[in-house]
C-alpha cells in the first residue's frame, strides 16, 4: 500500500468494516427495491436530507466512518457536507469520505425522468465535477474514484486524465481509485491495475458489485488486493434483491458474505432507513458461506439489474 492508503486503512482501524453509501438517500428516485416502503411519500429535498442525516447518526453512533458518495447521487454530497459541518466533525481524522466523478446526474430532482444521470469520463468533467465536490466537501476527499469504470472506457487510455489524477493524488494525498459495474467488471480491473504514471501504478482502490448472485468479480478483485488495493464492495444485497426484508436475516447473511472475503477492506451498506443499517451491522457478527451455487451468469445478473425500474 502507499501511505496514503495505509493512513486511510490507520484511520479506519477499529471501526467497523461496513460503511455507509447514500446513493438510496441522496436523490429522489433509484433502483433499490422496496422505496415506496422505506421513504417519505413526500420526497422533498428536506425530507430526504434529514433520512440521509438520520442514517448518518445511526451510523456514527454504531462505529462506521466510511462514507460514500458521488456527483450523480442528487444532493449525497451536500447532505454529508452539511452533516459533517452540524456535529463539528469536519476535522475529525476518524471519519473518511470516498467520492465519485464520470456521471452527472441529470433528473432535476424529479421521479419521472426519462434520464437520470450521464456519463463522460473526459479530462473536462473530471475537472468540473472535482471542483463541485471540493466546494462541497473542501479537503474532507479522502478517496476520488472514476465511476462505473468500464474495458471500453476513455479513462483507461486518457493519458492526460491520468496526469491529473496523479496530481491529485501528489498534492493532496487523495487515493485515486475507480468503480466498475456491468458484466466485464474483471476485465475492467485488470485492464485499470495495469495503468500507471511515472512507472507507478495509478488506481490504489477499486470499488466493485459482489454478491451471492454475482462474484464473477471476486478473482480479479483478490488480484487488486494482492497489488495493495483497497477493495470495497458495493451492491453486496443486489439493490434489495438479497434483502428479505427490514429485521429478516438475509440481508446480514449476505452482507457477511462479502465481508469475509479475504480480499474485501470494506463493505457498503446502501441502507435507507435506521433499521435496515442496523439490521446490516450485524453481518460483522455473523458466519456466512459464500455457495457458488447461488450464483447466476454475470451476464444475466446485469440484464435483470439494468431492468429494474426507478422509483
Amino acid at each position: 500500500m502507499t501511505a496514503d492508503e495505509t493512513l486511510i486503512v490507520d484511520r479506519l482501524a477499529g471501526a467497523s468494516r461496513i460503511g455507509l453509501g447514500l446513493a438510496a438517500v441522496g436523490r429522489p428516485a433509484y433502483i433499490n427495491l422496496g422505496r415506496d416502503a422505506d421513504l417519505p411519500a413526500e420526497r422533498t429535498v428536506e425530507a430526504m436530507r434529514a433520512r440521509a442525516h438520520e442514517l448518518l447518526d445511526s451510523a456514527y453512533a454504531a462505529g462506521v466512518r466510511y462514507f460514500d458518495v458521488a456527483r450523480s447521487y442528487g444532493r449525497a454530497e451536500e447532505f454529508l457536507a452539511q452533516w459533517l459541518h452540524q456535529r463539528g466533525l469536519e476535522q475529525r481524522q476518524d471519519v473518511v469520505v470516498g467520492s465519485k466523478w464520470g456521471y452527472t446526474y441529470t433528473a432535476g430532482w424529479r421521479m419521472d425522468a426519462e434520464l437520470n444521470e450521464v456519463k463522460d469520463h473526459s479530462v473536462a468533467t473530471f475537472e468540473r465535477q472535482l471542483g463541485e465536490t471540493r466546494a462541497l466537501l473542501g479537503d474532507h476527499l479522502d478517496l476520488y474514484q472514476i465511476h462505473s469504470l468500464t474495458p471500453d472506457s476513455s479513462a483507461l487510455h486518457d493519458a492526460e486524465l491520468h496526469r491529473r489524477l496523479a496530481s491529485l493524488a501528489a498534492a493532496r494525498g487523495t487515493v485515486i481509485g475507480f468503480s466498475t459495474s456491468g458484466s466485464a467488471q474483471a476485465a475492467a480491473i485488470r485492464a485499470a491495475l495495469a495503468v500507471e504514471v511515472d512507472g507507478r501504478p495509478l488506481f490504489r482502490s477499486v470499488q466493485a458489485t459482489w454478491n451471492l448472485l454475482e462474484p464473477s468479480a471476486g478473482p480479479a478483485l483478490a488480484e487488486a488486493h494482492d497489488a495493495g488495493c483497497l477493495v470495497i464492495v458495493k451492491e453486496a444485497l443486489a439493490n434489495g434483491r438479497l434483502a428479505v426484508g427490514e429485521g429478516a436475516p438475509g440481508d446480514a447473511v449476505a452482507l457477511a458474505a462479502a465481508l469475509q472475503q479475504p480480499w474485501a477492506t470494506m463493505v457498503l451498506s446502501g441502507a435507507a432507513t435506521a433499521g435496515q443499517l442496523i439490521s446490516n451491522l450485524r453481518a460483522e457478527s455473523i458466519t456466512a458461506r459464500f455457495d457458488p451455487d447461488l450464483s447466476m451468469p454475470a451476464d444475466r445478473y446485469w440484464r435483470e439489474r439494468s431492468g429494474l425500474p426507478w422509483g
